[in-house]
């Protein structure tokens, strides 16, 4: 089992997401990271400033492992539609 270890700027980001059930989502899928690298979902990232990538929904929460992981950063993304072109 890995520690999981939130830094202040993902704690804030997390913090400003308005849906309750999308907040608490994110908080239960970075809980299984406490079993990685035996977890699904993850991507190692190549040429990004973050070494790997969780998807939850429509955010993505970007973490580095150690030993520990650090969970670093979570953006939102925006995805195409209809009106996209």
């Amino acid at each position: 089992m890995n520690e999981i270890n939130w830094k202040p700027k993902a704690l804030k980001q997390v913090e400003k997401i308005k849906e309750t059930a999308m907040r608490q989502k994110i908080y239960t899928e970075a809980q299984v990271l406490a079993d990685f690298p035996n977890c699904q979902g993850i991507k190692k990232l190549t040429r990004h400033a973050y070494s790997y990538r969780l998807r939850v929904g429509d955010y993505r929460v970007f973490f580095e492992f150690d030993g520990g992981i650090h969970i670093i950063d979570i953006e939102e993304v925006k995805k195409r539609n209809e009106r996209t072109y």
